[in-house]
């Protein structure tokens, strides 16, 4: 190679130029060019229009994505406090990119003007191999098919009315649980207080969907289903984000657990319709219903709905009850209890109210809990600081809009961040702060028109289970602050140790670490 160079040198420098003269090294010559000025262009940073909305930094291929972190909420707050509480992000190689709201006046401006265009719903492939084809409420695609599902499920089966008609679920359920802590107390020893708050909320949410709760074997085994169908919704599937590498899902196993808890949940719910359907059989005329499924039920063979309902149809929004109900609910109350451990003077406030109200009556009834004024501004501050939703089920645009000034193209999936919302200092006074006080005198409520304040979303897609979540939260923390002091198990005269407040993301942001107290029987 040396020597072809210098014979090169030698060349007569006309046979040089007339080398690099001849039509073929010109056209590979002008090719090359363009194609730098091309590569040049793409690259050149664009001017910013005034349309044009803030984005982070992209690396190549994955976009965004690693900005997520582990604690998406905590990351995408991070990223708005630098670019905007409106920001583009570009996960993977979606076509469209991704909106992330963290204002809420942004929020009223959607629910305001835009709700509709805003209320479809990205169909990923959990969703899809897990929620019937995104048959249910919560992932389905908007249009008359879930407009009627969802004014079912609102209408006939979470309304106020049907809601305060469980309450003797709610009691029986709630006595049990007390005389386990009594028990405990007793013998002065210490409870894993998070693991009895998802089995009592479990059988509420059986008891009240299908009439009747299950065996301890069955019950942890339908908890562990449900815990898996609420982590697969929010899990990282390459698919979703990388189309053209989806068969990496089916490679890892990923594709074959998600149709594994599917079926195994799926077999349930044909078990418990058999079983409804031969009761009601048997008992003809004497067959009381007792739940939400004999409700559905009733309503398939009536044939009143005016829309075709299938046994699919059924069992898609019994997994809405389950994986919505157990999870959401169970979180709000070991946040609250969690915050309330932390917060003595807090505690002792609340119990006053609640022991005030009761007086000395066996149990904590229902028209007490609606004269505990301070009790539910407990929960409201609990719900401002740990929604259970932090980062609320995305949204995809049906159609462009213009949003704050910015164009928002068809198809954007759109996340609302109501954690950093309510956590911002624009809104709340002191907002990483754990004060039930705030709502004493203020009318900020959560029920969706207070966009400060939206820990079950707004809108037509906005939480139908609220009453229900809600009113089971008051109840079971009514009792507990009734019968029961409590204390950390480390607890000394000296101070008293620290809860762990670490959080695990999913559809519903639960604690890392469980929490472990010492109930101490009150008596009135």
């Amino acid at each position: 190679m040396f020597g072809k160079a210098m014979a090169l040198k030698k060349w007569p420098q006309e046979q040089i130029i007339g080398a690099f003269c001849s039509p073929l090294c010109l056209s590979l010559f002008f090719l090359v060019s363009v194609l730098i000025v091309f590569n040049f262009a793409i690259r050149k940073p664009k001017p910013k229009s005034k349309n044009q909305l803030p984005s982070p930094p992209k690396l190549p291929i994955i976009g965004n994505l690693h900005q997520l972190g582990t604690l998406p909420h905590r990351s995408l707050r991070d990223l708005s406090l630098k670019y905007g509480n409106m920001m583009l992000l570009q996960l993977g190689q979606k076509p469209t990119p991704t909106l992330v709201v963290t204002s809420a006046d942004v929020a009223m401006e959607i629910m305001k003007k835009y709700d509709k265009v805003f209320s479809n719903r990205p169909q990923h492939i959990a969703p899809k191999i897990l929620l019937y084809g995104c048959n249910d409420v919560g992932f389905a695609l908007y249009g008359e098919n879930w407009k009627q599902k969802r004014k079912l499920c609102v209408g006939e089966l979470l309304n106020m009315k049907s809601v305060q008609s469980f309450y003797p679920i709610r009691e029986e359920e709630v006595e049990e649980l007390v005389n386990k802590l009594r028990e405990a107390s007793l013998n002065d020893a210490c409870v894993n207080i998070s693991e009895m708050l998802i089995s009592i909320i479990n059988n509420i949410v059986c008891k009240c969907a299908v009439g009747r709760k299950f065996d301890e074997a069955s019950e942890g085994n339908l908890n562990m289903l449900a815990r898996k169908v609420m982590i697969y919704l929010t899990t990282f599937v390459v698919g979703d984000y990388f189309p053209s590498l989806s068969w990496i899902d089916v490679l890892s196993g990923k594709i074959r657990e998600f149709k594994d808890t599917f079926q195994a949940l799926d077999g349930f719910f044909d078990q418990v319709i058999e079983e409804r359907l031969a009761l009601k059989k048997m008992e003809n005329n004497q067959f009381k219903k007792k739940g939400f499924l004999d409700i559905l039920l009733q309503l398939q063979e009536d044939d009143m709905l005016g829309f075709e309902f299938s046994n699919n149809d059924i069992k898609a929004i019994l997994m809405d009850m389950f994986v919505g109900g157990i999870d959401t609910t169970s979180a709000m109350l070991e946040w609250t209890i969690s915050e309330l451990v932390r917060h003595p003077i807090i505690m002792n406030k609340a119990q006053e109210e609640v022991r005030r109200i009761v007086g000395n009556k066996s149990k904590v009834e229902e028209n007490d809990i609606n004269q505990m004024h301070y009790l539910k501004c407990v929960v409201k501050e609990s719900l401002r600081l740990h929604p259970a939703t932090a980062l609320i089920p995305p949204r995809e645009t049906m159609s462009s809009v213009n949003l704050n000034g910015y164009d928002i193209p068809e198809k954007t999936m759109v996340y609302v961040n109501a954690w950093a919302i309510q956590r911002d200092p624009k809104n709340w006074e002191n907002p990483e702060e754990f004060m039930p006080e705030r709502f004493e005198h203020s009318i900020v409520d959560f029920i969706g028109q207070d966009f400060q304040f939206i820990p079950f979303g707004f809108g037509r897609r906005g939480c139908p289970g609220m009453n229900f979540g809600v009113t089971t939260v008051e109840h079971v923390l009514a009792t507990l602050l009734y019968w029961f002091n409590w204390k950390l198990p480390t607890e000394t005269n000296f101070g008293q140790q620290d809860i762990d407040m670490n959080e695990v993301f999913g559809l519903v942001v639960t604690k890392k670490e469980p929490l472990h107290l010492k109930p101490i029987a009150f008596y009135v």
